[in-house]
């Protein structure tokens, strides 16, 4: 409950402190801070996935400028040598004001990234989203096949109907590669499932279903009893260890990671930064209010 109180409070604070709390699982403001921290991360064997805060923007004036820091951040991260990918929220390119002008943002993302053999995923937002975000992918794909994807939500009733109606775009040489998470909006039961452990249950129904379909899957999770659920999985289909990764947040959960990149898997981690800091972070502490202990625990150790 403390941990609660302190998550929703944060939002009415000043920015200088809630970034004392933020600091932990965002890279920073500036591209440079990105660098470094992938850097960092390439360096212990581990993958990147790069991406610009913000989303539900108000203008397209807002969409243009965010596609041409997106082609800058392209660019810099394949001149440092960086081992990452790269993530775009559709609502940061005007999918809710316009989808045409949204979808020719990210298809100039995706052919920067193609160009250097790179790839974009893109996230997945509110269930208000899903459909168009869905659309948005199926047109990429056709032209760029091996250089995008998606993110899929376990929590969603929706994600078993949705898989199996992709399966049209998957063939065995250019796989579907989808991240599975578990999902973190807020969600009316009649869209979503609410229990812990009913989104468990078809986060690894979802991810079986990808095994046994040969889709790449990402397996974003912090939940240890997933982790475990989904080693026995690839155990029991006998996946090879290049068909599939594990996906982590910045910051969060370093031993389980750490534990993951030691057992050999291909660990990649969800890399965040911008100025728009502000309400990522205020967001995922209400989410997840229990990171609220840990990052505490960090401040009072560092002092």
């Amino acid at each position: 409950m403390i941990n609660r109180l302190i998550a929703n409070t944060l939002p009415l604070l000043p920015e200088r402190f809630v970034w004392l709390f933020s600091r932990s699982y965002i890279a920073g403001e500036s591209v440079d801070a990105a660098m470094a921290a992938c850097r960092s991360l390439n360096s212990h064997g581990i993958k990147t996935t790069i991406d610009i805060l913000g989303e539900f923007i108000r203008s397209l004036d807002e969409a243009r400028t965010n596609r041409d820091e997106y082609l800058a951040l392209i660019e810099t991260a394949q001149g440092a040598g960086i081992d990452g990918s790269y993530s775009v929220k559709p609502t940061m390119f005007g999918l809710l004001i316009d989808t045409e002008v949204c979808y020719a943002h990210i298809r100039d993302i995706v052919a920067k990234a193609a160009d250097y053999d790179n790839f974009i995923r893109i996230d997945m937002e509110d269930s208000g989203c899903v459909d168009p975000e869905i659309d948005l992918f199926r047109r990429l794909k056709s032209e760029f096949p091996k250089n995008v994807g998606l993110v899929l939500q376990a929590y969603l009733r929706r994600t078993k109907s949705d898989l199996d109606s992709l399966m049209d775009l998957h063939t065995p040489d250019v796989p579907l590669n989808f991240r599975l998470c578990k999902g973190i909006y807020a969600e009316p039961r009649r869209i979503a499932f609410q229990r812990h452990e009913e989104i468990n249950s078809h986060f690894l129904e979802d991810l079986e279903f990808m095994l046994q379909k040969g889709i790449y899957p990402g397996i974003a999770t912090h939940d240890r009893a997933l982790v475990d659920g989904a080693l026995k999985l690839i155990e029991s289909y006998q996946v090879p260890r290049d068909r599939y990764e594990f996906q982590m947040l910045y910051g969060v959960t370093p031993e389980l990671r750490g534990s993951i990149v030691d057992a050999g898997h291909t660990m990649r981690v969800y890399v965040p930064y911008g100025r728009h800091w502000f309400g990522y972070s205020t967001r995922r502490l209400k989410e997840n209010p229990k990171i609220v202990s840990s990052i505490v625990k960090s401040l009072l150790l560092n002092r």
